[in-house]
């Protein structure tokens, strides 16, 4: 791999969904000669783009699974991993940006800051990555780069400064200025693979010093020989280069990069940009935690000799077996050497190690500290930290939120029943936003995830990589139960079948927590539950939360404070507490007044302002809360609140309704009561669920 870890990039490309993300990723790697023929990402060739290896990426025209791969730019090694746009598979994004060092944020030069570009953004902050922005599709109806860059610096609360600027926009796009080195940058050839520069057209040369000294003035204030360099009218292109390159290294600048990808332009430019702007892997700080020393922070080197320290950030079950992919934060790995998993404890030896192009791989002989690999064959989870054999490191994991939507699913013939148990294993070791479980009381197979799209997916691979056609029920809403007063609670478990029996009592209250979803306090004095049992305590309250008895779903927002008990000398034990614990929370919870709350989304559609008021109408049925709306030339985004319940079979709706000119995306925001309607609706169903099973 790279040797000189200071010309390595680790990059990832990031934005909303159709931006043009993997139409970018595959010029880059054809003008750094990774592939030699292009193709589009809904080719009329059938083909499809290199790095949506996925049948079903190729046919649906979108991005599933993040892909890796790596190019050289001159003498720099960049690895670089194209990751979905679409919110359901948001989990490919959060685990790509936790093992990467910089970021290319893409966004298109009509629709500007999207809704999920902000959902990226927060991604990025959260794992401190650094990034700079290119502005795509310069050539459409509408292009806008400069009203783009007003957004991320209003939406976004980015430092945001253009680097360059367009020669021409929609059809009459040509080139782009370089404000560096102010130069006219034309990209000729078939397919923009020559490079031509040449003097500033004479229309543009007021425009393009105006906006080089806002791009000066945004430079020197991370450089102060820039600055001086300016005030003497003698800065140079390599002063301004590395003022930018600090400032972006510190995450307190955002160079924009302009251009067209789909028409080969500004590519080139952005690869440079990659080189100069973005960190090299020394550059980032990375921190482990000392399991021997109560998890205190470790500073990670990046020095090849140090010992090894590697994390899987993600699972891919092929036909050769489990593809475990690695980023090296410390050290190095060769074929053959061992590597300790820190969360299981077990020793693994390095059997082959591989270098990722997209579906493709690559047998290599070792990789060190920077480098992203794979490991074939290694039994592990996503998130574990592998280290060398003696160390006791461990990583931070990576962020995952919980599921909002539930399918019932059984095969539609017996005998696939052993393929279908197959599959659902893989799919929730390799995506941990996809879980499964079987249903105590219906025996059925529940599938969860992020969105109707991720359950159609998985449900399609199931069809495709495992031959098994599968039922589905309707999707089910991953509603909640909480408690709305403060109830007193003082409960005696007592058994007594001969020999020794149980005995725990328990008193205290529970009362509703804004904060956290389970809270527990112990404030029993003077020894009246002996303090082994506390923990009994807890258990059998955490139990409790599980199910509900108002709608049969998961309780949130309690906390629980134990103040007072008893124990008896022989009778008392921790199955007592428990069972005391459970007794007295049933007979709190009746009394609290339970209610039912609903997972509510974050919705943003955005169409044609000529569908506006239908767009509106389509919000309002559905129990929906318009935010805000924008209107910007024709087109308009409406950001709303609504219910997940209620946005069954949107997509359908919302393309009759805009004559399939409209688009939406939408995430989990919050849980919220249920009005009372509804409410009612929903412990009817649940009673009457009961009454059958009891039947039974």
């Amino acid at each position: 791999m790279a040797t000189d870890i200071d010309k390595l990039r680790n990059i990832g490309i990031s934005a909303h969904i159709d931006s043009g993300k993997t139409t970018l990723t595959e010029r880059i790697l054809y003008y750094c000669k990774k592939i030699h023929r292009m193709h589009e990402v809904k080719g009329k060739d059938g083909v499809g783009a290199t790095m949506d290896s996925m049948e079903l990426e190729r046919e649906r025209g979108i991005t599933i699974s993040s892909a890796a791969t790596h190019v050289f730019w001159g003498d720099h090694a960049i690895n670089i991993i194209d990751t979905p746009g679409h919110v359901d598979f948001t989990i490919e994004v959060e685990r790509s940006l936790r093992v990467l060092d910089g970021a290319v944020l893409v966004l298109c030069s009509v629709g500007g800051v999207q809704s999920q570009t902000i959902t990226v953004d927060r991604q990025l902050r959260r794992y401190k990555v650094p990034c700079i922005a290119f502005i795509n599709k310069l050539d459409r109806v509408g292009a806008d780069p400069f009203k783009v860059k007003n957004q991320l610096v209003e939406h976004l609360s980015r430092n945001a400064v253009l680097m360059q600027i367009p020669i021409g926009l929609e059809d009459r796009h040509q080139g782009i200025i370089d404000l560096v080195s102010m130069e006219a940058v034309y990209f000729d050839g078939v397919q923009g693979e020559i490079v031509r520069r040449d003097i500033i057209p004479a229309e543009l040369k007021e425009e393009a010093e105006k906006s080089r000294q806002a791009m000066l003035d945004a430079a020197s204030m991370f450089s102060d020989e820039l600055t001086e360099a300016v005030l003497e009218g003698r800065e140079t292109a390599e002063q301004i280069v590395e003022a930018v390159r600090r400032g972006t290294v510190a995450r307190e600048l955002m160079p924009i990069l302009v251009g067209s990808a789909y028409k080969y332009k500004g590519v080139q430019l952005l690869l440079d940009a990659v080189v100069h702007y973005l960190p090299n892997p020394t550059e980032v700080e990375n921190i482990a935690f000392d399991l021997d020393s109560q998890e205190k922070e470790v500073i990670l080197s990046s020095d090849p000799e140090a010992d090894a320290v590697a994390l899987a950030f993600k699972l891919e079950e092929g036909s050769y077996g489990q593809l475990t992919y690695i980023r090296i934060y410390q050290g190095r790995i060769q074929k053959g050497a061992e590597l300790q998993n820190t969360r299981s404890g077990k020793t693994i030896r390095v059997g082959r190690l591989i270098r990722m192009h997209a579906d493709r791989m690559e047998e290599i002989e070792d990789a060190s500290a920077g480098d992203i690999a794979a490991l074939f064959g290694v039994d592990c989870h996503s998130g574990d930290t592998f280290v060398k054999p003696g160390l006791n490191l461990a990583m931070s994991s990576i962020y995952v939120p919980e599921p909002v939507i539930s399918l019932a699913l059984s095969p539609a013939e017996k005998k696939s029943s052993d393929n279908m148990s197959k599959a659902l294993k893989r799919f929730t070791k390799e995506d941990p936003t996809f879980r499964t479980h079987v249903d105590p009381e219906s025996k059925q197979t529940i599938i969860q995830g992020m969105g109707e799209l991720h359950l159609d997916v998985y449900i399609e691979r199931m069809k495709r990589e495992y031959q098994v056609a599968v039922q589905t029920g309707m999707p089910q809403v991953a509603y909640r139960e909480s408690i709305a007063l403060r109830t007193e609670f003082d409960y005696i478990h007592k058994k007594q079948t001969g020999g020794a029996g149980q005995f725990g009592r328990v008193s205290g209250f529970i009362e509703p927590a804004a904060e956290k979803p389970y809270e527990f306090v112990n404030e029993v004095k003077g020894g009246r539950i002996p303090r082994e049992f506390i923990p009994a305590c807890d258990k059998g309250f955490q139990a409790s939360l599980k199910k509900g008895r108002l709608i049969g779903y998961p309780i949130t927002g309690i906390k629980v404070t134990l103040t007072d008990g008893q124990a008896h000398d022989v009778d008392s034990s921790d199955l007592a507490f428990q069972a005391a614990a459970q007794g007295a929370f049933w007979q709190a919870y009746a009394n609290a007044k339970p209610y039912a709350l609903e997972p509510v989304m974050k919705l943003s559609v955005e169409g044609p302002i000529d569908f506006l008021g239908n767009i509106f109408a389509s919000i309002n049925q559905r129990r929906g809360l318009i935010v805000s709306s924008v209107e910007d030339g024709t087109f308009a985004r409406v950001d709303a609140e609504v219910p997940l319940s209620e946005m069954f079979g949107y997509s359908t709706v919302l393309r009759s309704l805009t004559q399939g000119k409209a688009e939406f995306t939408m995430e989990f925001l919050k849980y919220s009561r249920v009005p009372a309607q509804v409410a009612e609706k929903l412990i009817a169903e649940y009673q009457e669920k009961l009454q059958k099973d009891q039947e039974k």
